[in-house]
């Protein structure tokens, strides 16, 4: 293929997990002659190819994971290399060419995981060498010569060799940071030139042999060292030199023979991590408790017991983890329980009796694990007797009775407290004050028109449309915010049917074949912004991109708010105000974009995969059809799909599926689609084929697997293009870097395209270019040019296309190469097709649009209340007192904590002549206005009303209520005399109205407000929604996987150790949860979480398990449907008004709703559960079975289909059938007093 010219500019290229086996690479690198980096990883090199002689300001090559034997070639010509990383491969001493180190730039050199056994020679003219990895060979020596010239080195890495001594020029790394020697058999090197190192960092000796002796005496120089590793060695006590460091944060002293510690450890203040399993431990010195930075300490299989721990180890303020299993503890320290911070305590395989009181008081502790210790006994829970000191009842009807009220005063103050509310009352005062609003508006422009001077000379009479209201119409999909704001110009080309942004560099320049949008900005006279919009029209324009152009110049007119006309100009016949915005320098090029109109080639795609369904193009031939397959064959407005007499049905109904979403996205829903069966194909189908073969025959391997595909991002600097891979085995970038084995398989996702970035994908037989609808035209340009160039770069089969996809309006066989997007639905095969025909009918269609009701009569009520509401102050119980509440935490409730919130509502005045003023009104409308408007003078208009809600969460205690009857609430009420209401609530049975002020971002956390926010432990919540919109919770649930179903959503979030990037939130969206719900979770994830978290909103299937899984801790089978929410059912059974009845509890009901002493029938749709309170007579249980068993009787003959059977649970047995149909389920709540 011809090169177009792109190739000499661009500057680096990941061609990584191409196969060039057998000698083959593509000649075009050639032609790459400014190339910077080059990456071949895993690409099956047997020897470096010949092409590279000409990247002769190649600066970095990576060639790692291949099968190369030899480096010898082309490098040492290569004058600006500084970087040779050659790891993983099967290179022996002769394999190291010497002439690469005569490079003058050379500065990273990483041979590890290789089979040399020696030093490669002439390494040592390598002067300028920063980073030197030769880990993992067979290395025995290093020559004495290689670090006299070497004295530049960063990073040192020797580990897993055969050395037996270092030579002693390494004193003159003065430079060096990180020296690695794990591995090593160093039994006789004194490493006696460690104290030289003075930047040395991190230093690992692991499994070296080191002991007392040769170890150098002092390392006091080295004040940067913070990483120390000797694990794995003969250590008897801990070297005097690591005493004398004073940067010390991580120290590994695992697997060694160390008996006891020095009081010198004192001196270790900066220590963070301390590791001393696997020694000869009995006891640890006091002075370790003045350690007050330590965060983890680990001393398994030691021989510790009771004593052997200090009594001051409580002091350790900032201690998260502690490790002492395996050791011969029989208590441990009450103190130990007092570290405020503790996280994890391991203590297993020791012989513990009991464990301190004090365990109780650990409110952090996550992780105790206690197992393997045959005589233990947990210690009894301190009872909490703080609650009954306060157990008063301050009712008013209590306080009467207790100051000698008669019993009628009494009983007429709790009749006051608890009288019914009149519901339509509030909808009667809204829609008299919006009537009277509505009036009022009146009054004021009937008054404002008396005084008005119509004859006024001058005055210009207003147009009939300018009182019209404008329709809300968003443009800001084709149109940014600040467009129009500047004086200046600004041009669009119309690009499959939308309008895309030209650069400043083409201005003046039309493609024949195009329309454009040219919008100039200026100032007028008096210093406001005008504008002119033109919409220009080139002579080979189609029809599409015509009348696209004449749309949205329109468009573009109601977005800016302006008032001028679009000018239509063409091509040729331009006015002279057009071409003085150009200065009369336009100009015009051959050529232009393709019309938005569907133009397609014949192509036929062999369907196959399981669960996503996957097309590879195969070539137009007979040859190319397989009996075990379906394949599909698009002609436009012809799409064929061909069933081979061994293909199954699943396989066929999903290309049939995918045919028509081609037809109905792609075609405009005129394309025909016509199934053919082996053996019955019309003659046309044969003609496309090029004639119908004699036999079609099985030719695809049963292990046919495609290449992988792969993900370029193009980029383009000053001169300069670059084309690397995304990574795309993680959907989010982390700062740390996850281990191997916790990355999951390579997917694609449609989150890794950005709008403003353009993409190849490479899948062998088919190359796209990806543009995103905010991405420069040069990157366009750019990537069209590099996509052909890419194509036939490789080794591809004669069939392969280059095709282009606008971001929106990308093709369906795109699509099908990313997972879950815009997936196929999954069919019902229990159906038939007269049951399909006959549709749901007209029960069906009421019971929609009842649904469909009752969520606008919420949206409607949520709406209303927030109208009313004037104003709202949070307050939370902080110790003893109540604190204001920041606004940016308005939503976020905690289990342990008490909240009040102060809301303001706007209510009409109900005068008492109300009635007999619209009987005036009536009857005396000839009267003048100025009554009417002195009574307006004398009443006014509003008043307003303040509720106080009080929210409890389920752990917290009473103080929270008596705080505040005894604080606030006697300042509310003297704030607000006579208009104050109280209205007490706990978690989960809260106030609808109160609700409603969050508008549906209700989020309730575990423990307490300011603890909880240090936790480094993943949370889950789950977002759920009872009955109304107006009941929806995101509450934390128990962070495992087990809870997840696929018709909700739940919010992860992973927590990290690092500063600057605190962790990732992921919104996990369940494949058959509701599209609001989605929305809504995403909406939680952006607004109220952290904005330091890293925030992704993931699909089921799609979950990156690095973090995901590993965060939620591991992947267990969870439910794919909750049927039981369209008929869970709640029923209260009771005797206590001295009659039995049973009474259906809302739909929004909750766990704390399961009474004590009552029975309760829950009802999901398949089992009738009749749950016994622990304080239930004898009576209600006899009269309670006998109610359940007509209520199923009574639900079998409603609901024929769904027979329902009776189960008995018992308070403290349930099973998960039954506690799935209440949202966050957890252990029982003592009785509030």
């Amino acid at each position: 293929m011809e090169a177009t010219g792109v190739l000499p500019f661009v500057r680096g290229v990941d061609l990584s997990g191409n196969d060039f086996k057998g000698g083959y690479f593509p000649e075009n690198v050639k032609a790459m002659t400014s190339l910077r980096w080059l990456k071949l990883n895993r690409t099956g090199l047997c020897y470096l190819p010949e092409e590279l002689a000409a990247l002769q300001k190649l600066e970095h090559l990576s060639v790692s994971h291949n099968n190369l034997t030899t480096l010898h070639g082309e490098l040492s010509s290569l004058p600006s290399l500084r970087a040779i990383v050659a790891r993983a491969n099967s290179l022996k001493n002769s394999g190291v060419p010497d002439d690469i180190f005569k490079l003058d730039d050379l500065s990273v050199l990483d041979l590890s995981h290789n089979q040399l056994t020696e030093c490669p020679r002439e390494l040592e003219n390598a002067k300028n060498m920063l980073v030197l990895n030769l880990g993992h060979n067979s290395i025995d020596a290093i020559p004495n010569q290689l670090f006299i010239n070497l004295t530049d080195l960063l990073y040192l890495d020797l580990s897993e060799n055969r050395l037996e001594s270092l030579p002693p020029q390494m004193r003159r790394l003065v430079h060096l940071q990180t020296l690695v020697l794990n591995g090593n058999p160093l039994l006789h090197a004194q490493l006696r030139q460690l104290p030289a190192m003075t930047a040395l960092q991190t230093l690992h000796l692991r499994n070296t042999q080191r002991t007392q002796s040769n170890l150098p005496t002092s390392l006091e120089g080295l004040s940067n060292l913070a990483d120390v590793d000797l694990s794995c060695n003969d250590l008897t006590r801990v070297p005097e030199c690591l005493y004398t460091l004073p940067s010390l944060r991580r120290l590994n002293l695992s697997s060694n023979q160390i008996t006891e510690l020095s009081l010198c450890i004192d001196q270790w203040v900066h220590v963070e991590t301390l590791n001393l399993s696997r020694n000869q431990l009995t006891s640890l010195p006091s002075a370790i408790c003045k350690l007050t930075k330590l965060k983890k300490l680990y001393l398994n299989s030691n021989k510790l017991d009771f004593d052997g721990l200090p009594s001051g180890i409580g002091k350790l303020a900032s201690l998260e983890e502690f490790m002492a299993a395996n050791n011969n503890l029989e208590l441990i320290p009450e103190s130990l329980c007092r570290c405020p911070k503790l996280r994890k305590l391991v203590l297993n395989k020791n012989r513990l009796v009991t464990l301190p009181e004090a365990i109780h008081f650990l409110t952090e502790i996550e992780v105790l694990d206690v197992r393997e210790n045959p005589n233990l006994v947990m210690p009894p829970k301190p009872a909490d007797r703080a609650a009954e000191w306060y157990n008063i009842d301050f009712s008013l009807q209590n306080q009467l009775r207790l100051a000698g009220a008669s019993p009628a005063t009494v009983a007429a103050a709790a009749a006051a407290g608890s009288g019914p509310k009149d519901p339509l009352a509030r909808k009667m005062r809204l829609r008299r004050r919006k009537d009277s609003a509505q009036d009022d508006q009146a009054k004021q422009v009937s008054q404002a028109t008396e005084n008005v001077d119509t004859r006024a000379p001058g005055a210009k009479v207003r147009r009939w449309d300018q009182g019209l209201e404008k329709p809300r119409l968003d443009y800001s999909e084709f149109f940014t915010e600040d467009v129009g704001q500047l004086p200046g110009l600004t041009i669009w080309q119309i690009e499959n049917f939308v309008p895309v942004l030209v650069e400043e560099a083409f201005h003046g320049k039309f493609y024949e074949a195009d329309c454009y949008i040219v919008l100039k900005t200026f100032l007028d006279d008096s210093g406001s912004l005008n504008w002119e919009i033109y919409y220009w029209i080139g002579g080979e324009a189609t029809l599409d991109k015509k009348a696209c152009s004449a749309i949205h110049a329109v468009n573009l007119r109601n977005y800016l708010g302006a008032e001028c006309r679009t000018v239509r100009e063409e091509m040729g016949d331009e006015s002279e105000e057009f071409l003085q915005v150009f200065d009369n320098d336009i100009s015009y090029i051959e050529g232009g974009t393709a019309s938005g109109f569907y133009t397609v080639e014949d192509t036929m795609y062999r369907v196959y995969g399981k669960k996503n369904i996957k097309l590879e193009p195969v070539p137009l031939k007979g040859a190319s059809l397989d009996p075990r397959f379906v394949f599909l064959l698009d002609r436009g407005l012809d799409i064929y799909v061909w069933r081979g007499a061994q293909a199954t049905l699943s396989s066929t109904t999903k290309a049939r599926l995918f045919a028509e979403k081609i037809n109905k996205n792609e075609r405009k829903g005129k394309a025909e689609i016509t199934l053919l069966v082996q053996g019955q194909e019309p003659p046309e189908f044969w003609e496309v084929l090029g004639g119908e073969p004699s036999e079609i025959k099985k030719h695809v391997p049963d292990d046919f697997w495609p290449p992988q595909p792969k993900l370029y991002k193009v980029g383009l600097g000053l001169g300069y293009l670059e084309l690397p891979q995304i990574n795309y085995k993680l959907s989010v970038e982390h700062k740390k870097r996850p281990k191997v084995e916790l990355m999951p398989g390579m997917r694609l996702l449609q989150s890794l395209l950005d709008t403003r970035c353009v993409y190849i994908l490479d899948c062998w037989s088919d190359v796209f270019i990806w543009l995103g609808r905010k991405s420069p035209r040069l990157v366009r340009a750019a990537a069209l040019k590099l996509g052909q160039e890419l194509c036939g770069m490789l080794h591809r089969p004669r069939h392969a296309t280059v095709s282009r996809s606008l971001e929106g309006t990308e093709a369906q066989v795109f699509k099908a190469k990313f997972k879950n997007w815009d997936d196929v639905l999954t069919v019902d095969y229990t159906r038939n097709a007269e049951a399909v025909l006959q549709g749901p009918g007209l029960s069906g269609k009421v019971k929609r649009d009842a649904e469909k009701k009752d969520q606008m009569k919420a949206e409607q009520l949520m709406e209303e209340w927030n109208e009313d509401l004037d104003g709202m102050e949070g307050f939370v119980l902080e110790g003893k007192k109540f604190a204001r509440l920041p606004e940016e935490e308005f939503g976020h409730f905690y289990t342990q904590d008490c909240y009040v919130f102060l809301c303001r509502y706007w209510v009409p005045v109900e005068y008492e002549e109300e009635e007999k003023k619209d009987e005036e009104e009536e009857k005396g409308e000839g009267k003048g206005d100025a009554a009417a408007a002195e009574v307006e003078e004398k009443q006014p208009e509003e008043d307003f009303q303040c509720i106080v809600y009080f929210w409890q969460g389920r752990e917290a205690s009473n103080m929270g209520w008596l705080t505040f009857t005894f604080s606030l609430q006697k300042k509310f009420e003297s704030l607000f005399p006579g208009k104050l209401e109280v209205v007490r609530m706990t978690q989960q049975q809260e106030n609808p109205k109160f609700l409603s002020h969050f508008k549906r971002k209700f989020i309730i956390h575990r423990g307490k407000r300011k603890v909880a926010q240090g936790a480094l432990q993943p949370s889950l919540y789950q977002i759920r929604t009872n009955g109304s919109a107006l009941c929806t919770r995101c509450i934390q649930i128990n962070t495992d996987s087990s809870f997840l179903n696929s018709e909700f959503c739940f919010i992860l979030k992973v927590p990290f150790e690092s500063e600057d990037n605190q962790g990732i939130v992921y919104a996990w969206v369940g494949r058959a949860s509701d599209p609001d719900e989605a929305k809504l979770a995403e909406d939680i994830l952006n607004t109220m979480f952290d904005a330091s978290y890293s925030k992704q909103v993931i699909n089921e299937g799609e979950e990156p398990e690095n973090f995901f899984w590993v965060g939620i801790g591991a992947q267990k089978p969870y439910d794919d449907d909750a049927e039981y929410m369209k008929h869970t059912r709640l029923f209260r059974c009771s005797n206590e008004k001295g009659y039995f009845a049973v009474t259906e509890k809302c739909s929004d009901f909750c766990q704390d709703d399961l009474a004590d002493d009552d029975i309760m029938l829950l009802d999901n749709g398949q089992e009738v559960y009749m749950w016994v309170g622990t304080q239930t007579s004898q009576v209600e249980i006899k009269l309670s079975l006998k109610a359940c068993q007509v209520y199923i009787q009574h639900m079998r003959s409603k609901e024929h289909e769904r027979p329902r059977r009776l189960r008995l649970v018992r308070k403290g047995n349930e099973q998960h059938a039954f506690t799935r149909c209440f949202h966050a389920w957890s252990t029982f709540r003592k009785a509030l007093a």
